[in-house]
């Protein structure tokens, strides 16, 4: 029973060292391997870490554009509001100033049938002979200041015809201005737009890369543990081959039944 329990012995620690073998290799190739896994990971990891930081600047940045399109924004509309401030302050000149005219008419009419009465009083005077001469000299003054009150009146007609020609070139470049400060705010109320929907859609993307950055740097950290297992399990497979050698050195001082019986035929050959 002996021998064939050493021959069982044998047969299993010859199979055993040979499994403990492609344990060892394959353990040792696993390591390597996850060595080599760990390393591109870490690369991962900076590059992931980087391109998180890249893309929280970026989302900050979105968020300053947004802000600065929002204060612009607002700009555009107080201009718009002041423009169309000027715009009723310029209509407010033009009413005045058309109703200044209409004065000016109404003296430059009464200056004129004053000079008409002053001539018709001048033209009885004379009739009058000696008796008029007194009333002739005042009618002739009273003429003469009619005549200058309109022609008072026409400059003033003049320049207020002036004045309203400009306020109405004014009042229409203000007018434009509006206009075109109105596109101004449309066209910043999309790009506000616009830059929000970035901004928000920079945030997520900042989230997603940071959740991604902290995945990978949890998969390094148990790779670098499946690194160390590999490793000791390596270590192990190598002992246990060693172990297996000396119990195979061992077994090899037994004889066994079959290696006595050849012995024992091999003087008679």
């Amino acid at each position: 029973r002996l021998s064939a329990t050493v021959a069982t012995i044998q047969t299993t620690s010859a199979d055993v060292g040979l499994a403990a073998r492609e344990i060892n290799m394959g353990a040792d190739d696993l390591s390597k391997r996850t060595e080599e896994q760990a390393s591109s990971l870490e690369e991962t990891a900076a590059t992931t870490e980087e391109l998180a930081a890249s893309v929280k600047a970026s989302a900050q940045a979105s968020k300053d554009a947004a802000r600065i399109a929002d204060e612009a924004m607002q700009a555009a509309q107080s201009g718009g509001a002041i423009a169309g401030q000027a715009v009723e302050a310029m209509a407010r000149i033009e009413s005045a100033s058309q109703k200044i005219s209409d004065i000016i008419r109404v003296i430059d009419d009464i200056a004129f049938q004053t000079n008409l009465l002053a001539l018709n009083a001048a033209v009885e005077a004379a009739r009058a002979g000696e008796a008029g001469k007194g009333f002739a000299v005042v009618a002739s003054e009273v003429r003469t200041l009619a005549q200058r009150s309109g022609e008072a009146a026409k400059d003033i007609s003049g320049l207020i015809s002036s004045s309203n020609d400009e306020v109405g070139a004014g009042v229409k470049l203000v007018r434009q201005a509006g206009d075109q400060l109105a596109r101004i705010l449309e066209a910043s109320r999309k790009v506000a737009a616009t830059i929000a929907d970035i901004s928000a859609a920079s945030g997520e993307q900042a989230n997603g890369i940071d959740e991604m950055s902290q995945a990978v740097a949890h998969l390094d950290e148990m790779t670098q543990a499946n690194a160390a297992l590999a490793e000791q399990s390596a270590a192990s497979a190598g002992s246990l081959s060693g172990r297996i050698g000396q119990l195979n050195d061992l077994v090899a001082t037994f004889r066994t039944g079959r290696e006595a019986a050849g012995q024992s035929a091999s003087p008679q050959a």
